[in-house]
């Protein structure tokens, strides 16, 4: 039985492939490739010489039987993308699974990934993120996912086209406001660009200048400031046995909701306590 390695490869500088990569690229018997005129440029410039397949999103589904035949007769393969892990917004998830429903051992190496590079450059907060890789082309398939996210706290994480920056900037906004945002282009290039700005001065921008390269998109999640004005919205036309009883509907306890109800209005609990005794 052979055994499989998802080899991370990198997002634009050739010297961010590890030693531990190119081992295992040198060793292996063969190497499947998202692309194989791309890999083996970085190939070439290691020199390493191994037998190249195809192996992209158009034919992941029958080359996985393929692959996974040739490990069981003993051959040891590499996965390679274009750039990064594989199986992230690439390649590599749907071998994976069938490596562990086929009982075959398989490897990941750690490696580029544009997703942290450019969350760090960000400057926003990296404690929590989702990351959501490409939006759908069709409004009708990415509001749902947006609507999921628009109320998260965390930081959220896009990759995006050149040819659709604008159009999912436009999407952005209407949907979660004029946030923060960083755009991250040609990571690790020579022409690497971070921008940090809100969508507004995104869309300004990029109204003059023509959008370049692959861009990874960093968005401030929901803000406390955002939270605690939508809360106050939800309660101000309220009385004060009324937003009291707003909080006990939401499965708090009545000395629960006093608190809250205290906190809301900046008033001591002692005060709200007496409204609450009129519900009794």
């Amino acid at each position: 039985m052979g055994k499989l390695y998802l080899v991370p490869t990198p997002i634009g500088n050739l010297k961010d492939i590890t030693l531990r990569a190119l081992e295992v690229l040198r060793e292996v018997d063969v190497i499947a490739a998202e692309d194989t005129r791309q890999s083996l440029k970085l190939l070439n410039h290691y020199d390493i010489k191994k037998p190249l397949i195809s192996y992209h999103k158009h034919n992941e589904q029958g080359k996985s039987e393929e692959i996974i035949n040739r490990l069981i007769q003993g051959e040891n393969i590499a996965i390679v993308t274009d750039a990064g892990t594989p199986g992230i917004s690439d390649p590599g998830a749907i071998i994976v699974q069938k490596c562990i429903e086929q009982g075959i051992d398989f490897e990941v190496l750690p490696g580029a990934v544009a997703i942290t590079t450019a969350l760090v450059y960000s400057g926003l907060d990296t404690s929590k993120f989702i990351f959501i890789g490409f939006l759908p082309r069709e409004n009708k398939e990415r509001k749902p996912i947006i609507e999921d996210l628009k109320d998260r706290r965390e930081t959220l994480i896009f990759y995006e086209a050149p040819h659709r920056i604008t159009e999912t900037l436009k999407f952005l906004k209407d949907n979660l406001g004029n946030r923060k945002i960083s755009l991250c282009r040609e990571l690790t290039k020579l022409h690497e660009e971070i921008l940090r700005m809100n969508i507004d001065e995104a869309l300004k921008y990029y109204n003059e200048k023509e959008p370049k390269g692959e861009y990874v998109l960093i968005v401030e999640g929901k803000s406390q400031e955002e939270i605690k004005e939508e809360n106050r919205k939800s309660w101000e036309s309220l009385s004060m046995e009324e937003h009291i009883l707003k909080y006990i509907n939401e499965g708090y306890s009545k000395k629960e909701a006093i608190k809250l109800v205290a906190k809301d209005r900046n008033l001591p609990k002692s005060e709200v306590y007496k409204y609450s005794l009129r519900l009794d």
